[in-house]
């Protein structure tokens, strides 16, 4: 039986106090009803004896203590969850905001969801093709992962988060793949990019989309990336689906995480945030993955700006704790006109040898990728010597690297945000630039391979 309390006892900003309560928990779901009917959600933050410490989602503006009621419900936030969650668009709080009906649930499920026991998972080692060649080729996404984009203030992470959701999939396999898109702490013109840009290219389809905005509660924003979280798991385990999960923006995530920790007036840690960040950030992270007994799985890409582009900030600096490596996007390259503008040398997919090679993308996958990146390492020193000597000081081959290095920018890095490369486009325009050396020059490549791949081979190979 659900009893309702006329004990609220005082409201400060987005938190309310109420006396002698019983049996409430923490995290619970309450409803405050108001005189005139209306009725506003609320969250457990604290218990203490018989007062409750609640967290309200709404504005707390024409409240009156004396005349409404509180009643807990006995449970957390739940979301309702089905297949035919595909092609929506819901707010944070998982209610349908595209104006269609409501959903009918298989199931609800709390969206805090249940830990995969570490003896259950499954080592992730199946290539998901992006279409991005600087993520294919270079810093490999594989099915079960966790690749966070570290990005900076004004560059097109939101674009690269659309590509990515038109665009991935997994290759040679027939079971089906949805993207969990969850925009947190957005504009409406961001909001509004993202839903255009799915419907206008037909990626609605398979596409569950959340979306929090930057005028909604921070309580909401709390809850957005569980929610998203949630309907995964239901995709993955339930349907059997592969699904990818894009988070954007983190740091909103946590800013949000802050306002609340400041507002219960907890000991604050680095930069204020507070100081269960890590754990924090764990409980959603950690949800990704495979498991024993399911065919489905949840690959995930969180996407954070960074403040001031600055990788020491707690929150890219505990993401990659958490993560298995991080994509970063350049602001030099972004200036230079590459799009997307991923700084390759200092990216990294830790996962990225488990899911390449023979069977998987191509035998000679695994060379040319190191190859490119230490040619382009090489390239990049050869033009900073350059800027300091002048290019008459280069030596014939240095010439040739830093030559390889802009045409690698060019070709390679810049593809656009509506060009979808294969795995083989991209590892043919990789051998295509690895032309510009000499062959004694490429040390990395088995001599088999290069005599198989190489274009002055093949193009001999015609002629003949």
């Amino acid at each position: 039986m659900i009893r309702e309390y006329r004990t609220i006892d005082e409201v400060a900003g987005p938190l309310m106090l109420v006396k002698q309560v019983e049996g409430v928990k923490y995290d619970e779901l309450g409803e405050i009803e108001l005189p005139n009917g209306e009725i506003r959600r609320c969250k457990v933050l604290e218990v203490n004896g018989s007062n409750v410490l609640v967290q309200l989602f709404d504005s707390a503006a024409g409240l009156n203590l004396a005349n409404s009621k509180v009643r807990f419900l006995g449970h957390g936030v739940q979301l309702p969850v089905s297949r035919d969650m595909l092609g929506r668009v819901f707010s944070g709080m998982g209610e349908p905001i595209d104006g269609g009906p409501r959903i009918i649930p298989d199931k609800t499920l709390d969206i805090n969801g249940s830990p995969i026991n570490p003896a259950a998972r499954l080592y992730p080692n199946e290539f998901i093709q992006t279409g991005v060649s600087t993520i294919d080729g270079l810093n490999t996404l594989v099915r079960g992962q966790k690749l966070p984009i570290f990005s900076g203030s004004g560059l097109p992470h939101a674009n690269l988060a659309a590509q990515i959701a038109r665009q991935a999939k997994v290759r040679g396999k027939d079971d089906q793949f949805a993207v969990v898109f969850a925009a947190i702490g957005i504009t409406f013109e961001e909001a509004d990019f993202f839903i255009s840009d799915f419907k206008k290219t037909g990626a609605i389809d398979r596409t569950v989309l959340f979306i929090n905005l930057a005028s909604d509660p921070a309580i909401e924003r709390i809850t957005t990336p569980r929610m998203a979280l949630t309907a995964a798991e239901h995709l993955a385990y339930d349907c059997n689906m592969h699904v990818l999960v894009i988070l954007t923006d983190i740091t909103n995530y946590c800013e949000a995480l802050r306002e609340v920790s400041a507002a219960r007036k907890e000991v604050p840690g680095r930069r204020g945030y507070p100081g269960y960040l890590y754990t924090d950030l764990a409980t959603m992270y950690e949800r990704a993955g495979r498991k024993e007994g399911s065919t489905g799985s949840i690959t995930m890409i969180p996407i954070l700006s960074m403040p001031e582009d600055d990788k020491t900030h707690p929150i890219p600096d505990l993401t990659g704790y958490i993560t298995e490596g991080q994509i970063i996007l350049s602001r030099e390259l972004h200036r230079k006109g590459m799009m997307p503008p991923v700084d390759v040398l200092p990216s990294l997919s830790r996962l990225k040898d488990k899911g390449i090679g023979a069977g998987k993308t191509r035998e000679d996958h695994a060379n040319t990728m190191n190859q490119l990146f230490s040619s382009y390492a090489r390239g990049k020193e050869a033009k900073e010597l350059m800027v300091v000597l002048g290019e008459a000081a280069l030596t014939p081959v240095d010439r040739l690297y830093a030559k390889f290095a802009d045409e690698f920018e060019r070709r390679y890095v810049n593809q656009g945000f509506y060009e979808n490369r294969s795995i083989e486009e991209t590892l043919e325009i990789g051998w295509e630039l690895l032309s510009i050396l000499p062959r004694s020059e490429l040390k990395r490549i088995k001599p088999a391979l290069i005599e198989k791949y190489h274009p002055d081979y093949r193009n001999k190979d015609k002629a003949d």
